[in-house]
């Protein structure tokens, strides 16, 4: 369990921050100011544990709790970018890990669904969040392949784990002319997807090489194929 850190701090990790979104984000090629400017607020090192903090603003994913990761800042930025999210929006996440990209989806929509698997991250990130002062997320611990669908329809999706082929129950969930990012391919690499939905028809769009955790359920890893298939 991370405690928080003292105010302090913020003298420390602010510069880099600033750093962080200048050279990781902007100068390669991140133009969404919204995200942009939340990337420069959130405390990454709040999110990373106590053994990883003078490595919280590299340029690189790092290890967290139960074998996963918080994802290199330039992909938490690409994603959110691609995802596209309006102040109105209500957001679904699957796979909370440490909290880091649930702080940045909740500071851009009106509401954030949060799912995680592993009890003791949804727990953790839960305890972080709320410390932080978050107020518009609703956490949940279960299979997130298959979403959450009394709290359907979603007008955003984001998946942070990589997944076999894109989960049909996380389609559905999809409100009218909604948008799902996802990874998507074998365990050692994807390919970060966007997928619309108008009706009953999808457009899907590759949009980036990528490597995540793998996403594991029902239509993920280890469960039945209930997914569309690349």
């Amino acid at each position: 369990m991370s405690e928080p850190l003292p105010a302090a701090a913020e003298s420390i990790y602010a510069p880099l921050r600033r750093r962080m979104v200048q050279e990781q984000l902007r100068n390669r090629g991140i133009r969404d100011e919204r995200v942009l400017a939340v990337m420069g607020q959130i405390p990454r090192e709040r999110f990373v544990g106590t053994a990883n903090l003078a490595a919280a603003y590299d340029d690189r994913a790092l290890p967290i709790a139960e074998g996963q990761t918080i994802s290199q800042p330039y992909m938490v930025a690409a994603m959110t970018a691609a995802l596209q999210v309006a102040p109105t929006h209500r957001v679904l996440e699957i796979g909370t890990g440490s909290g880091y990209q649930t702080a940045i989806l909740a500071r851009l929509a009106r509401e954030v669904y949060t799912i995680e698997r592993i009890e003791g991250l949804a727990q953790e990130a839960a305890r972080r969040l709320r410390e932080l002062g978050f107020t518009n997320i609703l956490y949940r611990v279960s299979d997130g392949t298959l979403g959450w669908p009394e709290a359907a329809p979603f007008d955003r999706i984001l998946v942070t784990a990589g997944a076999p082929r894109i989960p049909s129950p996380l389609v559905d969930q999809l409100a009218e002319g909604g948008r799902l990012v996802i990874p998507v391919g074998n365990a050692e690499s994807q390919t970060l997807v966007a997928v619309e939905r108008y009706g009953d028809k999808t457009i899907e769009r590759p949009l980036m090489g990528c490597r995540f955790v793998p996403l594991v359920g029902q239509a993920g890893w280890g469960g039945s194929p209930q997914g569309r298939d690349d």
